[in-house]
């Protein structure tokens, strides 16, 4: 029997940058990634997504856009995460350091896939494109993908 944990993931963009935050507590840890967590009981997953920019990087969303749908599993582990990306263009406030979250802006031609999840080089390039997706990823450990699918999707309902 699985257990199904519900996630949201904030890309937050320019035309030629995007904004990562390097992982400096718990899982993920060292990695950089987007902005997002856990689903709050009695909270949408668009409020949950502008709770946690807002908390690890000081950004508030004016615009989200939802582009894709993300299931992980990891090998011997009963635990399904959803994750719900976001983008983003449209933001306001100052960016900061938390204990969570190292934020620095990066060129899309220098995006340190190697320092990210596996998953990210796969399916950035929807996101890039502006094509909604989804996908499923099996992993064993944090480094390793086991096997995977990834498709083009019909637009996602408006947040």
């Amino acid at each position: 029997m699985s257990i199904n944990k519900v996630f949201s993931l904030v890309m937050v963009r320019k035309e030629t940058e995007i904004l990562l935050g390097l992982k400096l507590r718990g899982f993920g840890i060292g990695k950089w990634n987007g902005f997002g967590g856990k689903l709050e009981p009695n909270e949408t997953i668009h409020e949950c997504a502008l709770r946690e920019l807002k908390e690890e990087c000081g950004l508030i969303a004016k615009d989200l856009r939802k582009i894709g749908i993300l299931e992980f599993e990891f090998e011997n582990d009963p635990v399904l995460l959803e994750v719900h990306v976001f983008d983003t263009f449209d933001f306001e406030g100052n960016i900061i350091n938390t204990d969570e979250m190292k934020p620095k802006w990066f060129n899309l031609s220098d995006i340190p896939y190697q320092k990210m999840w596996p998953n990210n080089s796969l399916w950035f390039p929807y996101m890039f494109k502006g094509v909604p997706f989804k996908g499923y990823f099996l992993y064993r450990g944090e480094d390793l993908i086991l096997k995977y699918k990834l498709e083009e999707v019909a637009e996602f309902p408006l947040c």
